[in-house]
């Protein structure tokens, strides 16, 4: 007798996956900040002078400084010269950028300048610039270009040698010419590349603005805070200083906002914070 026995088992149910705990992250952050707070305020209330930052009087210094027409003109200042600065990096540091990744004889013969000036601290060349365009303003854009470009160039030259060869073959079987194939596919496709770079320069031109001004005395954000930890107002100085991470911040969120808004294809595998 040829028995056959069926036996049906319900598969189990597919579960969706676990959305990122991101609820459960804020609890520890939290008690790890007021840790810090508390202990910041606690260490300078017991052994520091009255004048030392801490917590309890610099958010009693915000409202004050905020409303100072010597720390709003230093801030625009700043974020004037870094704006300027910025942009002429990154005109110039695409532009050699794409050419280094695209030509072997330019990577060739650009390389070592770019990774032996990109590690140079910017502190090495400001007495040289101070030479060369005087203790003004000058002198601060040359120190943040300086700080910026290296960044955007190595960014974009890793970018247009990653350009996949179907993109440059299809170019060619129209004929396009080198500009063209440069701005209209290398570019376009090196974009996550150079927003990763100019992320980078944001950081550092707006470091060498503020050593720039520590180092010239002229007015910005960088002598504004030195003008007043010298002057022991040092809760207005911090107020400062956390206006520039403020500024560092909002920057990477912009960054992050464009890349997810404007190149959905781009995405990158660490998501979490």
């Amino acid at each position: 007798m040829n028995a056959t026995t069926t036996i049906g088992t319900a598969a189990p149910p597919i579960s969706a996956p676990a959305a990122p705990r991101q609820s459960g992250t804020f609890m520890p952050r939290f008690i790890v900040g007021a840790i810090i707070l508390l202990g910041w305020e606690f260490i300078v209330r017991l052994s520091a002078p009255p004048y030392v930052a801490k917590p309890s009087t610099v958010v009693m210094a915000i409202p004050g400084v905020l409303a100072d027409p010597a720390f709003q003109a230093a801030t625009g200042n700043t974020l004037a010269a870094v704006t300027e600065g910025l942009a002429i990096a990154l005109v110039f540091g695409v532009v050699i950028g794409l050419m280094m990744g695209r030509s072997p004889a330019v990577e060739r013969g650009f390389r070592h300048y770019v990774n032996g000036f990109y590690a140079m601290p910017m502190i090495v060349v400001l007495p040289l610039f101070s030479l060369w365009f005087g203790y003004s303003s000058g002198t601060r854009i040359a120190t943040i270009i300086f700080a910026a470009i290296f960044s955007i160039i190595i960014n974009v030259a890793d970018g247009a040698r990653s350009v996949p060869r179907e993109y440059l073959e299809v170019a060619r079987s129209f004929r396009a010419n080198r500009a063209s194939v440069l701005f209209g596919i290398v570019l376009p496709a090196s974009m996550p590349y150079l927003l990763a770079g100019f992320r980078l320069a944001a950081g550092r031109a707006l470091i060498g603005a503020v050593v720039a001004e520590f180092f010239l005395s002229i007015g910005g954000l960088g002598y504004y805070i030195l003008y007043n930890s010298r002057s022991y107002k040092h809760s207005e100085a911090f107020v400062g200083v956390l206006l520039l991470a403020g500024f560092g911040v909002g920057f990477e969120l912009l960054v992050f906002w464009v890349t997810k808004r404007f190149m959905p294809w781009y995405r990158r595998e660490d998501k979490t914070s």
